[in-house]
This record gives C-alpha cells, structure tokens and sequence, in this order.
C-alpha cells in the first residue's frame, strides 16, 4: 500500500469543443478512490467557451493542467495525445475521452493489480451509454484477473478482445519508443496498440466494467458508420500499417489472412485486398479469384446477406 503512494498516473485527456459535456468528465475524475493522479487536458482548437469551463477546476484542483496543442504536432486526437504523452510525468498513463465517466475505482483497481502482478498494462471492461449518465457503480471486490493468451494481437486487431483506447492502463515505458501515428484520423488507437502488443509486453485483463463510453454521431465512430470519406481512408490507412506490423513480426496466419480480406470487402479497399494478398503469397489463380469476387460484391452482397439470415432461422 505504501509503494502505491508513490505512484503517479497521467490521466491524457484530448478535448475539442465539449464544454457542454466536460464537466461531468472531470468531477467523474475527481472521485477516484486513487487520488495521485495528474489529469493533463489537451485542447485542439475549441471554439466554444471550454477554457472558461475549465477556469474552476484549474484553480481548485492542482492536479488539472490545462494546455493548448501546439503546431509540432498535428490536429486531431493523435497528435493531442502524443503531445500529453511529451508531458505526462507518471509512472502509468490512461487515455479518458472528454465526454466518458470512468468508475471511481477505476485507477484503484487497476494499478493495485499491476502492481501486485508486475504486468505491462490492465484492460479492463467498458459499457457504452446515451443521453444522460445515470450511475450504477459496481463497489464489489468481486471480479476476475487473467493473464491474456500469447496470440493477443490476433485477438486484438480482430476484435475478438476489443481494445478501445479508453479500457487500457499502461506502463508509461509502453510508450518509450511509441506514439499514435498523427496522420490517421480514425483507428488509430487500433494501429497504435498492433505495435505496442507485438512488443510481448505481459498484460493482465480485469473482467470488471471500469468505465463507460458516452455513444452518440458526432464521435469519430459515428461518422465512420455514417460512411465519412476522411474516417473509411484513415481506416483503410491504418489497416495497411497493422497489416505490414503482422507481417514484419511473422504474425500472419490464416485466419488473420481471411480477416483482412474480409476487410478489403467491407471497405471496398482494392489496395487493402492487394496488399494482404501480396502479404501472403497468394497463387496466381486465387488470387484472380478474390480480384473477381472484389469486382462483383457489390451485386452479391444482399445475396449473401440474404442467406445469413437463413441460416441463423
């Protein structure tokens, strides 16, 4: 108990017109049971009033620090959290999106069993949420530890084990030779993250919700469902860079291979298709196969959509 006094989080926090919503941020923020904690606010260019918003918690509460992203880095979210990684002075680092409630224990939890286990990182679990918060905090100590399998990667860049930017506690050293890639506007945390567990480092997954994500369509998310051209490039963009992060770490296997090219349909990215079957050596004849699929997928997709749904009945 008395070594995690000593320790301190860096709490990265990217903000851009939100002043509506941040507040309910930062008090979440202050009721963690975990109180050594540095929570540095990152401002992109707001428009609307946030500095003045902010004015009372910079003046109360010393462990704000408020700071506007400077022209080294680029505009958007990556650049504002490599610019709080340059600052962050904690032993631990935690990305909290300026909308989001995370739960009161969430710092206690996880840095108590990171420092119990050793381990690199903690996940831990997130709900999303619309309209107005209404809390439901679980207090109970009743949740599970496990060490994660040695294919995280797959899991993670599949989805099979989500990793939102937001439901990760890292070891400040995660981030040594690392930073989110400042020309990617969506998934980047996605891309990030490829490069950080293809380094081994030993996570640990707390099954406890620690955090809540507020949903709603002016997120990067929601315009990315709503067909956004600038979020589907940086996905297909991001997509190319884990692609060539599993295959410089020989990571490719076959289902990652079915995956992406599943992917390439999706996105309708060609050179997404091109670039996994250039990856994995694929012959001649399939690779015609897939190319000729890719030009008529458009026409088969309520087809095969259609028989999905039969099967699931």
């Amino acid at each position: 108990m008395n070594k995690r006094k000593n320790v301190l989080v860096s709490i990265v926090m990217a903000t851009y017109n939100r002043s509506h919503l941040i507040t309910e941020t930062l008090e979440a923020i202050q009721q963690q049971t975990f109180s050594n904690w540095e929570c540095l606010i990152i401002d992109d260019g707001s428009t609307d009033n946030t500095q003045e918003i902010l004015l009372k918690y910079l003046s109360e509460d010393k462990r704000f620090q408020y700071f506007v992203r400077t022209a080294a880095h680029n505009k958007g979210l990556p650049g504002c959290r490599n610019f709080g990684l340059n600052l962050a002075k904690g032993n631990y680092v935690v990305f909290f999106d300026d909308d989001d409630i995370p739960h009161p224990r969430l710092l206690e939890l996880t840095i108590k069993n990171l420092e119990e286990s050793g381990a690199d990182f903690c996940r831990y679990g997130r709900k999303v949420f619309s309209g107005i918060f209404q809390p439901d905090f679980d207090h109970s100590n009743k949740y599970e530890i496990k060490n994660f399998p040695e294919n995280l990667p797959e899991l993670m860049v599949t989805g099979k084990i989500p990793f939102n930017s937001c439901q990760v506690l890292w070891k400040k050293s995660c981030f040594d030779e690392i930073r989110f890639n400042e020309k990617l506007l969506f998934a980047e945390e996605w891309e990030c993250y490829s490069r950080i567990l293809l380094k081994s480092y030993h996570g640990i997954n707390l099954d406890k919700v620690l955090y809540y994500g507020r949903k709603h369509s002016n997120s990067n998310t929601g315009e990315f469902q709503k067909k956004n051209i600038i979020r589907i490039a940086s996905k297909i963009e991001a997509t190319i860079l884990v692609m060539n992060h599993l295959e410089k770490g020989q990571k490719i296997n076959n289902q990652l291979r079915k995956f992406f090219i599943r992917m390439a349909f999706d996105l309708r990215s060609a050179c997404v298709l091109e670039e996994i079957l250039k990856l994995t050596n694929t012959g001649l004849i399939e690779n015609a196969k897939y190319k000729m699929g890719f030009q008529f997928y458009p026409l088969l997709r309520p087809l095969l959509k259609i028989k999905g749904r039969l099967k699931s009945t």
